[in-house]
């Protein structure tokens, strides 16, 4: 991420890794879980993609995309 108190987005998926779960997110993002939805319904974050019958996931490159279109924190 490009804020300061986060961690890169970039260097923690695995190459084969394509998507992240929720406690990622959270995590990488230092969001709540309901202002990550609260986000998506107004569409200014990545939509959850199903991952399996009861899964979902982001997408790493839905995630770095919305990271790198973040404002950067300066002090």
């Amino acid at each position: 991420m490009r804020h300061s108190s986060t961690a890169s987005l970039s260097a923690e998926p695995d190459s084969d890794r394509l998507f992240a779960r929720m406690s990622t997110v959270l995590r990488l993002t230092g969001l709540g879980r309901s202002t990550i939805y609260r986000l998506i319904a107004e569409d200014k974050f990545p939509a959850q993609v199903r991952i399996g019958t009861r899964a979902v996931g982001w997408r790493w490159s839905d995630l770095e995309r919305w990271s790198e279109a973040r404002p950067t924190i300066t002090h």
